[in-house]
């Protein structure tokens, strides 16, 4: 009997990879014959089908792959389902050789997905369920109606908004008083249509147009129809929203008692012995504290200590603001201490701190909470500088609930029914009471003097109370120092909290790079949040991606999962593929960090529902990058040396070319990445062995495109500082200033892992200077090295135009590097490109944290101006003081442009405070920036400040020179 009908139990026992004849029956009436190995896995089988049933008649009426699922009778006789697509057809060992192709219907389609969201975003969804929150429950209930809503409507959209969210254009940015318009021609051609759509862009409308099209495409048509097949089918799967229970309830304002909580008991602690046992205790709204930190009595150390005291707060309950925050830290003192003499008695204090945690005071419904809580803490890092409390933390608990140690705490029930806090509609009364306030001139030039000086963010008694009196003032003439109002807010007194969020109802809308600001966590009032995304709607889509990373950053401070910074951010995700892209990879890259884990994965599930088809692109991103780990561990992890073939012939397997090949960057979701090239593709000589990967250029005569993975070293940093780098050339191009700047990509994709793009073409100053030396001592002092290297790539009439480059981008680097305060610059992270730019890498220390060798400062210039620089930019000639004049304008001018934007640069170093960079952790890491900046100052007094640190520069920059041979002389391994 032939294979491939009946009799198949010998066939399936037969060694090797004879191909065997298989019959496929297809929902669509189209039935296939070809051959398949046993090895073939059914994911595999079902690639084949679709590549066969492509030249068939009625293939257009298949849909998605993932939609359907292989059905044969096993060797039992059983009707079996093969979920399980990585198993292979030898293992399945089907009676018959007939695989039969159904679509996937109700609970299957709504399980394959949730089995892939799990896959993506790293995090299982049973993880959520499993938490038994009503917050949890009813944030996903919401956010999956919202984005499922989302991608209904935008599979209606006409042509023009559907190219807008799927394609949108990447345009650099030009100066306004730019008088070359340009007009941009845009032709999209898709495989399964015979049609051509066009539309066009103006430079004074970023929006596309559409000029014209002849027919929707099949490729739009089908995919609308598998969205809505795979929606239909997750609707019908839904649980039915919570029932909402009806309670008699009283108004928070009419409580005026003392607030007090019970401290119960504690759990699991571990402490020396010898010591005692005390919880510290806190009320903070943001930043303020909102009464004095009230201290539990002393207990001896033991794994389960008892308090069972109440601790009371010196403030009353109508008092409390929407968004206080209980804050605790248990720490341990060493048990009849004698101190010290001189030691003030405030000094008892936390001999050893052992763990702290947050929780909120009012529940996600605005109610203020009742019973017992068991908070699961988090280990508290030992630093001397930093108080035991920790307002900025989060507030949700450790999920570690095995490890650490607990706090058991009750609320008390103030009343027999629910308190909620009073909602906003009733807190924005009227603040026109008849009164009018009256200022003398003297207030009035002292107000105008404090919001002159944008550094003046700490205020004596009297401006306080100056500020608060002339607030309305302050809305009238200075919209945009509104925080300094918030700052001074007593959010402890119920009437000054009712007067700012009514006078908030009436604030004029402040520009973006200002309200940004405000989503500090300093500014937690619900009203204040409302108030900022209302003005963060006037950003376009590229000044959002622009900010992204630090909206996301944000998300750490809020509160509850429910806030309208997530809704802002997912509504615009859905609407751009592009910030799509980055939102995912930017919360995917932290799914890791506990504290933000169920936060994080969260609005990932949200924006996946929101998304299919994109969450497809992204999990072929996914699959390339473990691929990618894979390798580097394979490299890392040899017991003998490894070479460069061994990974070629590691990355020409089959799984590796097919995970690696055919995806879009991470990096840019704009570029291809078609067929990896492993004969390019390498491992670099540093500790954690990177790997440098070269693809193929789908475009013709295009050149090839390379990706640096890294995977053991934190790329956070790099990405804030090239982020920066990237907005500074902005903000000069649009004032008419190209300084030729390459902020390349970079991109953290999880746990000190990610990816950096190649800038082919280009070396380090250190390579060049050391090849055209004899000897590692003298090779940092050769001024003639990069001029030379410059001629030998630029022959003749390209020489000018590549000094020229050369002059700008060194002009802009130099500016850049020194208002970041960017340290660690030797010559193997400053690179030049054989067109002329030059631009620095690697970041790891910024904000003026120089590097320091045996406590000494190995870097004591402000900026990297060196000699052999000069050479360069006078063309190699001692008197050219016109070249060298003409760089310098270019520094002062871009630094001027970069000071009359500073309070951006501040608030966005601000935003990142949450990202536990070591670098950056309070507002004092920032003061470098301020000062580099000239905060407060006036342009004049800021250029002349600058001019001193250019003069230094160059006249110090032999100290340099000095740094760069010694660390020439570290590298050189030369015979």
């Amino acid at each position: 009997m032939p294979p491939g009908k009946y009799g198949m139990q010998e066939e399936w026992e037969k060694e090797g990879d004879q191909e065997i004849l298989m019959d496929f029956l297809l929902p669509n009436g189209i039935f296939l014959n070809f051959l398949v190995s046993p090895n073939d896995t059914i994911k595999t089988i079902k690639k084949m089908v679709w590549k066969n049933a492509r030249n068939e008649a009625l293939f257009n009426g298949l849909g998605d792959p993932e939609g359907y699922v292989f059905t044969c009778i096993n060797q039992t006789a059983v009707r079996e389902e093969l979920e399980e697509e990585s198993r292979r057809i030898r293992d399945v060992r089907p009676f018959m050789c007939v695989l039969r192709l159904v679509a996937r219907e109700g609970d299957r389609v709504e399980k394959l997905t949730n089995t892939q969201i799990s896959l993506l975003i790293g995090k299982g969804l049973h993880e959520f369920e499993a938490q038994k929150n009503h917050e949890v429950n009813e944030f996903r209930s919401k956010m999956r109606s919202f984005c499922e809503e989302k991608a209904q409507k935008r599979q209606g959209l006409p042509w023009q908004q559907w190219m807008e969210y799927s394609f949108p254009c990447d345009l650099e940015p030009c100066s306004a008083k730019s008088k070359n318009k340009k007009k941009i021609f845009i032709n999209v051609k898709f495989e399964a249509s015979d049609y051509i759509f066009s539309c066009l862009r103006n430079d004074e409308n970023p929006q596309l147009t559409m000029v014209h099209h002849s027919t929707i495409s099949k490729y739009q048509e089908e995919q609308g129809r598998m969205c809505n097949h795979i929606y239909r089918s997750c609707a019908m799967s839904r649980p039915p929203p919570l029932p909402q229970k009806k309670q008699n309830t009283s108004s928070l304002w009419a409580i005026n008692k003392p607030f007090n909580i019970h401290l119960l008991q504690g759990s699991r602690v571990n402490a020396d012995e010898g010591m005692k046992l005390v919880v510290q205790a806190g009320l903070y709204h943001g930043s303020e504290l909102l009464c004095k930190v009230v201290t539990s009595s002393e207990v001896t150390v033991c794994s389960e200590p008892l308090w069972d005291q109440k601790l009371d707060f010196d403030i009353n309950v109508a008092d409390l603001p929407r968004m206080s925050r209980l804050c605790f830290a248990l720490y341990a003192i060493i048990e009849k201490a004698k101190k010290p003499r001189g030691t003030k008695k405030k000094n008892k204090k936390a001999d050893c701190p052992i763990a702290w945690v947050n929780t909120m005071v009012f529940d996600h419904k605005d109610q203020l909470k009742t019973g017992e809580f068991l908070l699961s803490t988090w280990p508290s890092v030992p630093d001397d500088k930093s108080e035991l409390l920790n307002p900025m933390g989060t507030v949700e608990k450790n999920p570690n609930v095995d490890s650490a140690a607990g706090l058991l705490i009750r609320f008390p029930n103030i009343l027999p029914h629910p308190l909620y806090y009073p909602p906003l509609d009733k807190i924005c009364v009227t603040e026109e009471n008849g009164e009018t306030v009256f200022a003398n001139k003297e207030e009035y030039t002292k107000l105008k003097e404090i919001m002159d000086n944008k550094n003046h963010t700490e205020f004596f008694e009297d401006e306080k109370e100056l500020l608060w009196k002339l607030r309305t003032d302050i809305r009238d003439c200075y919209p945009e120092s509104l925080s300094k109002l918030l700052l001074i807010t007593k959010w402890n007194k119920r009437e000054d909290v009712v007067q700012m969020v009514s006078l908030l109802e009436s604030w004029p809308e402040l520009p973006a790079i200002h309200a940004l600001e405000l989503l500090d966590y300093s500014f937690p009032d619900p009203a204040i949040r409302s108030f900022t995304i209302r003005c963060l709607r006037k950003l376009s889509d590229d000044e959002l991606l622009q900010y992204l990373i630090q909206l996301v950053q944000v998300l750490k401070y809020e509160s509850y999962l429910d806030c309208v910074l997530t809704t802002f951010l997912l509504e615009r995700a859905l609407a751009n593929r592009r910030i799509g892209h980055f939102l995912f990879w930017y919360l995917r890259s932290e799914i890791h960090v506990a504290s933000v884990s169920l936060r994080f994965g969260l609005i990932l599930e949200a924006y996946c529902r929101g998304n299919i088809h994109h969450m497809k692109v992204l999990t072929k991103q996914n699959q390339a990058l473990v691929k990618m780990k894979a390798l580097n561990d394979f490299v890392k992890s040899g017991s003998q040396k490894m070479t460069v073939e061994d990974l070629r012939l590691c990355v020409k397997q089959e799984s590796y070319m097919e995970a690696l090949s055919d995806l879009l960057s991470p990096l840019n979701p704009s570029v291809i990445l078609a067929e990896i090239c492993a004969d390019k593709c390498r491992f670099m000589d540093s500790k954690m062995k990177p790997l440098w990967l070269m693809y193929r250029n789908p475009w013709p005569h295009a050149d090839m495109l390379g990706i640096i993975f890294k995977n053991g070293d934190d790329l956070r940093q790099d990405m804030l500082t090239l982020q920066m780098i990237q907005l500074m050339e902005n903000l000069w191009k649009k004032e008419g200033l190209d300084l030729r700047m390459i902020p390349y990509g970079c991109l953290s994709t999880g746990n000190k892992m990610g990816l950096i793009e190649v800038v082919k073409n280009s070396d380090t100053i250190a390579n060049i200077q050391l090849n055209s030396s004899t000897s590692a001592a003298t090779a940092a002092f050769n001024k003639d090295a990069l001029l030379n290297w410059l001629k030998s790539k630029n022959p003749e009439d390209k020489l000018e135009q590549a000094i020229e480059e050369f002059t700008l981008s060194c002009a802009g680097y130099c500016v850049a590097t020194y208002v970041l305060g960017i340290g660690d610059r030797h010559n193997d992270n400053i690179m030049i490109r054989e067109t002329g730019q030059l631009f620095h890498i690697d970041f790891g220390h910024f904000l003026g944290n120089f590097k320091r060798k045996l406590g000494i400062n190995r870097e004591r210039v402000p900026f990297i101006l060196t000699y052999d620089f000069v050479h360069v930019i006078q063309q190699g000639k001692t008197n050219n003081s016109e070249k060298f004049e003409r760089f310098r304008e270019y520094c002062e001018r871009a630094y001027k442009i970069l000071c009359r934007n500073g309070t951006l640069f501040v608030n966005l170093f601000a935003m990142m405070k949450a990202a536990g960079l070591p670098e950056l952790t309070s507002f004092k890491d920032i003061q470098y920036l301020k000062d580099s900046l000239a905060l407060g100052k006036s342009e004049d007094e800021a250029l002349k400040n600058f001019k001193v640190k250019f003069t230094e520069a160059l006249r110090e920059s032999w100290k340099t020179k000095v740094n760069w041979m010694m660390h020439s002389l570290a590298k050189d391994n030369r015979p």
